[in-house]
């Protein structure tokens, strides 16, 4: 009876994975407009962090039409163990 309860409930995960791919999707593309979002804040206003920036004087001509995003940037960011490890850890050994 145990097998035959675990297999329906395995067939119900199975089945609800396979067939919602709206919220799995929508999930999914949130966050990666957020990481990409945060890399092109972190490559305008990296020296915010204390990351030096070479262009940071060019991209000040951005700050009044991001600065609603910059504090919600900062939070995640900080948030972070590793500003690298997190978004490129995948990509290693």
């Amino acid at each position: 009876m145990g097998n035959k309860r675990e297999l329906i409930d395995s067939l119900k995960a199975f089945f609800k994975a396979a067939f919602d791919f709206k919220e799995n999707s929508r999930q999914s593309i949130k966050k990666e407009a957020y990481d990409e979002m945060d890399n092109f804040m972190l490559l305008c206003f990296g020296d915010l962090l204390g990351i030096p920036v070479p262009t940071s004087y060019y991209t000040l001509e951005l700050l009044p039409y991001l600065a609603e995003d910059l504090e919600g940037w900062e939070r995640r960011i900080m948030a972070r163990e590793s500003i690298y490890g997190d978004r490129w850890g995948d990509f290693c050994c």
